[in-house]
């Protein structure tokens, strides 16, 4: 099945010729964790085995598709009540995960691995078998790294010897910048400003997770753009959206600010009042993964707001669906990998 499913063009099907390879794996896929999954199997037999699961249901229920001995890795996402919503990853889910999103994100900056400065603490990485979303996210993306560097030191300050002796060393080169939306703003922009300093990059920066905190600061995806190409000098900047429950199937945000489903992920976007599939207006969003054999993580009603903006279209080329997300729905628990740090 997902040699069939990688072969495939990750931006190259249109949405009604996508949708007809979709449909057929999510079946394949509910079936095997309904066959699997006790726990999925019960919840299934209430909403309906096509409905999505909410997703705060990681955070009561330990939901495995295949034995507990063969996980070899938990994803940890934690909300502001500190309870943990808990993601378990056997060898085949994490591998597919990682062949992903070097798909995915390889149609954004090629193949080659690049210098890598990471905007975070190397302390985040000490416990490899129980990851952070964030110390998953760092570890996922550093497949396009090399030399990798942090440049926060353990207590989060930014380490600026660190970061100029990295330039130097990669002088002419360009470096790929990846970290936390919120974590970026707050103690790379911010401690750049508090020192009123600058630097300047021939990069790329990628980051996703904290727009919440950063909504609240009246702080969008424009401004945060301008920010840091005033502060850093970085000019092509992608964000990403995605979930703890389905690493690896990411949405990426092309050169127009629109996030795009990829070969392996879908949205879908519901009225919050009868649940009826919007193709207008703003709704609750459900995201779709074709990766996840260990966790019945495949389908998701999420409690984030967005919009479907149209399909094939957009400038970049990219085919298939293409969105906005709004932030959370109003009254919705603030949770998500780019939240899992309080500001100290």
């Amino acid at each position: 099945m997902y040699d069939e499913l990688f072969s495939l063009p990750v931006y190259g099907l249109r949405r009604a010729e996508k949708e007809d390879v979709y449909s057929r794996f999510l079946r394949s896929l509910s079936a095997h964790h309904y066959n699997s999954c006790e726990a999925y199997r019960r919840v299934a037999d209430i909403i309906g085995i096509d409905a999505p699961l909410p997703a705060r249901i990681f955070k009561d229920f330990d939901l495995l598709s295949v034995d507990r001995k063969e996980i070899v890795k938990t994803i940890v996402s934690s909300g502001t009540s500190g309870r943990q919503s808990k993601v378990f990853l056997d060898h085949p889910t994490a591998a597919r995960q990682t062949k992903a999103l070097f798909k995915i994100v390889s149609d954004f900056i090629g193949t080659k691995r690049l210098p890598m400065l990471v905007i975070d603490s190397p302390s985040l990485l000490e416990d490899r078998a129980a990851f952070s979303a964030r110390a998953a996210g760092i570890m996922g993306f550093s497949i396009f790294g090399r030399d990798i560097t942090y440049a926060l030191d353990r207590n989060m300050n930014l380490n600026i010897n660190v970061v100029e002796n990295f330039l130097n060393a990669h002088r002419g080169e360009k470096i790929l910048l990846f970290g936390f939306t919120y974590i970026i703003w707050l103690h790379l922009c911010e401690a750049l400003r508090r020192e009123d300093k600058k630097l300047t990059i021939d990069g790329i920066l990628i980051h996703g997770g904290g727009w919440k905190k950063l909504a609240d600061l009246n702080i969008g995806n424009d401004r945060f753009k301008n920010e840091i190409k005033a502060l850093i000098g970085v000019e092509r900047v992608h964000s990403y959206y995605g979930m703890a429950e389905q690493t690896g199937s990411i949405f990426m945000e092309c050169e127009y600010s629109h996030l795009h489903c990829s070969i392996f992920s879908d949205i879908v976007i519901h009225d919050p009042l009868n649940f009826a599939a919007l193709e207008k207006g703003r709704g609750v969003i459900e995201c779709d993964s074709l990766l996840p054999t260990s966790s019945p993580s495949h389908r998701l009603l999420t409690e984030d707001e967005g919009e479907l903006l149209g399909a094939d279209d957009c400038p970049c080329k990219r085919r298939g669906k293409y969105f906005a997300v709004y932030g959370r729905i109003k009254g919705a628990e603030m949770r998500g990998c780019g939240n899992t740090y309080e500001r100290r």
